[in-house]
């Protein structure tokens, strides 16, 4: 990305449209006068963009996959029993030959009554097979509905029967789930999977008019057909492609509708910031495609003619829990110059390198130490260290292959220590960005060049970012000394709305201005330089590093059915994995407990002290979530037992004894430090 300067000599990334309103007027790439959606005339589908790199790159790699060699099973030192792969080398499909079974599983499809404009479904792993079956559909004006396997079944249910599909595509593993629940799908009709399926008999469970076809057979079915008059309809532009549902934490999931011209904008935006990545580099993808991250990250790469090499979380290192000890990790094989991850992965990274080198003598902590810090000073100075780079973190570099040019960050903040370690320790720059599913995950990308930490980066040029005032959070874009507000996102990645939900798309996707801008609920604040920095949520709704969502005021609900509370404030920070929580106890309950745990003190704060009633409170907590129906990740994992009532006197309640959540974080802002460490 070219940038300017101010005259401070300041790199500058973004600018607004009128600069005498900066901080009200949009923000948009330095370099455009114009939104950019296209990457040439007449390329405005996902089709024609891939078709295009057909075009121009028929023999080079495409999609490649690991070779099985054989599985074993080993048991560890707990009694478990894990699957172990021995695998061998990737195998590739050209951009030619990629081609060529999308257009057989397309035709395949039709032999199943799918014509254009009907809708078909994907609920599988992250693997070659998901993203050719997506094109071959849309390759038809067909539209794909993602959705993720790990949904719960009523989640699931609720999304195949809102779309009303009558045909799913499947891995082995979620084919079973899928026969078990058909029974609940009732237009439903086909069942496609891709993968071997060893055990077969809980096909027998399935509805006595569902059909069952392999991707192969659908595949040979379209290639014996070539010759039939059997004519694909290319979609266009404005063509919804994909209804994606979310994770769904927050109740059942909704879907969001995507144009094809919508992730063909993303896609612009992300190559033109990331313009280095070129045809001969390769990508490797592990993450769910169900996940617009994913799904917009590999559509980039396809669009320059890269490769994709497919992994799991469980055969990504040579350390993951899938790889036979002694075998290659994909990254390792594939030695990729372009990945995406998750603030989680990173951070675990991070952590074992440190675990490592604690572990080791005085020697190499004390080098380590050295190196480490000697590179930050003149990494925050603009210089380099090819020599301590050569010598100390050669190995640390290993850990992502070796050759990575750039990590594409999304889903949650990534914290600084973590941002600092992998520019340090694995030599590569960190591409933090934002985006949500209804701007297919573009908005802002930072810089390559750009170290600095808590940032996510200028607006890409598919889209204008402008921040509104929040009266109610003390949040306006008059204050100083950066302007801050709700950010609002406009252009071509801004998706149509939410399937079957008008009151929420009226709600999220409003005019103004003459344009339509989609109101993100996050808050944000603009630098001097043009680039973003998320610092508030207007919704009590928290995606933790992971990328899971927490609906606060839900999970309270919930756990208040617990004999324990009182009242309770859960808590959570988009840079931690686990949420916390604040518990008023019942006075009474909590003096039983004391009694049956033979705890001889009476009183009532060193009983809130007592880690033993913690933990009782804290296992009580998980069997009322069992009930509630939460995920794991949705119980508080440490707690604190307030003594004191929360009162509208204390100003931790409203006089309706709502929660006053600013206060209380403020109120105990030493606790949280406390738990969080």
């Amino acid at each position: 990305m070219s940038s300017t300067a101010n005259t401070t000599g300041q790199k500058i990334f973004a600018k607004p449209s009128c600069p005498e309103q900066n901080g009200i007027s949009p923000y948009r790439d330095v370099n455009i006068e114009q939104l950019q959606g296209v990457p040439e005339a007449g390329v405005g589908t996902l089709t024609k963009l891939f078709q295009r790199s057909v075009a121009k790159y028929p023999n080079n790699r495409c999609l490649g996959t690991r070779e099985l060699l054989r599985e074993e099973e080993e048991q560890q030192s707990t009694g478990k029993i894990f699957k172990k792969l021995i695998l061998g080398k990737y195998k590739w499909l050209t951009y030619r030959e990629v081609d060529t079974k999308i257009q057989a599983i397309s035709r395949g499809l039709t032999t199943f009554g799918i014509q254009p404009k009907d809708k078909i479904a994907i609920c599988a792993e992250t693997r070659a097979e998901w993203l050719m079956s997506a094109h071959a559909a849309l390759a038809n004006s067909v539209i794909v509905v993602t959705v993720y396997a790990t949904l719960g079944e009523d989640a699931l249910i609720h999304a195949i029967n809102e779309t009303e599909v009558s045909l799913v595509i499947v891995d082995e593993n979620m084919l079973q789930k899928f026969t078990s629940l058909s029974s609940k799908m009732p237009t439903l009709k086909t069942l496609i999977y891709f993968g071997k399926s060893k055990d077969t008999s809980f096909l027998d469970s399935a509805r006595k008019d569902i059909q069952i076809k392999s991707l192969q057979e659908t595949e040979e079915i379209g290639l014996k057909s070539e010759g039939e008059s059997i004519e694909l309809h290319n979609p266009s532009a404005e063509d919804i492609s994909v209804i994606m549902y979310t994770s769904g934490s927050t109740g059942m999931p909704k879907g969001v509708v995507i144009s094809h011209s919508n992730l063909v904008g993303a896609t612009v935006g992300m190559s033109t910031r990331y313009n280095f990545v070129r045809p001969h580099d390769s990508y490797i993808g592990y993450l769910p495609l169900a996940h617009v991250l994913e799904l917009a990250a590999e559509n980039t790469v396809l669009s320059v003619g890269a490769a994709i090499g497919y992994s799991s979380p469980n055969t990504l290192s040579d350390q993951s829990t899938g790889i036979k000890k002694g075998c290659k990790g994909d990254l390792s094989e594939l030695q990729p110059t372009v990945m995406a991850a998750v603030p989680t992965i990173m951070d675990r990274i991070r952590k074992a390198v440190y675990t490592k080198v604690n572990g080791g003598n005085a020697f190499t902590k004390a080098l380590f130490n050295f190196a480490y810090n000697y590179k930050m000073k003149q990494l925050s100075r603009g210089g380099g260290t090819p020599l301590l780079d050569r010598l100390v973190f050669s190995k640390t570099r290993k850990l992502l292959g070796g050759k990575i040019k750039v990590v594409l960050s999304g889903g949650a903040p990534l914290s600084t220590e973590t941002q600092k370690f992998m520019n340090i320790c694995l030599c590569c720059p960190v591409g933090q960005g934002y985006g949500l599913t209804e701007t297919c995950g573009a908005g802002t990308m930072c810089d390559v060049t750009d170290l600095s930490s808590g940032r996510v980066g200028a607006p890409l040029v598919c889209n204008e970012i402008k921040l509104i005032d929040w009266p109610e959070g003390g949040y306006t874009t008059h204050d100083k000394p950066y302007p801050r507000g709700e950010i609002c996102i406009s252009g071509h990645n801004v998706t149509v709305g939410y399937y079957k939900n008008e009151e929420k798309t009226r709600e999220s996707y409003v005019e103004m201005d003459g344009k339509r801008w989609f109101m993100t609920g996050d808050i944000g604040e603009w630098h001097p330089d043009g680039c973003l920095k998320v610092i508030d949520r207007r919704k009590d709704l928290v995606k933790l590093q992971a990328g899971e969502y927490v609906s606060l005021g839900k999970v309270e609900a919930i756990l208040k059915g617990s004999n324990f509370i009182d009242n309770i404030c859960v808590y959570a920070e988009s840079d931690k994995d686990y949420i916390i929580g604040f518990v008023v106890p019942t006075e009474a309950t909590l003096r039983n407990a004391a009694g049956s745990l033979n705890i001889d003190t009476k009183d009532w704060e060193e009983l809130c002290k007592s880690e033993k009633l913690q933990q009782k409170v804290i296992d009580d907590l998980h069997r009322v979530a069992k009930i509630g129906k939460l995920q794991k990740f949705e119980v508080p994992r440490k707690i604190k037992l307030c003594s004191d009532l929360w009162t509208p006197e204390s100003e931790l309640v409203t006089a309706a004894l709502k929660l006053r959540r600013h206060s209380i974080k403020q109120f105990y802002i030493n606790d949280i430090k406390q738990m969080y460490t």
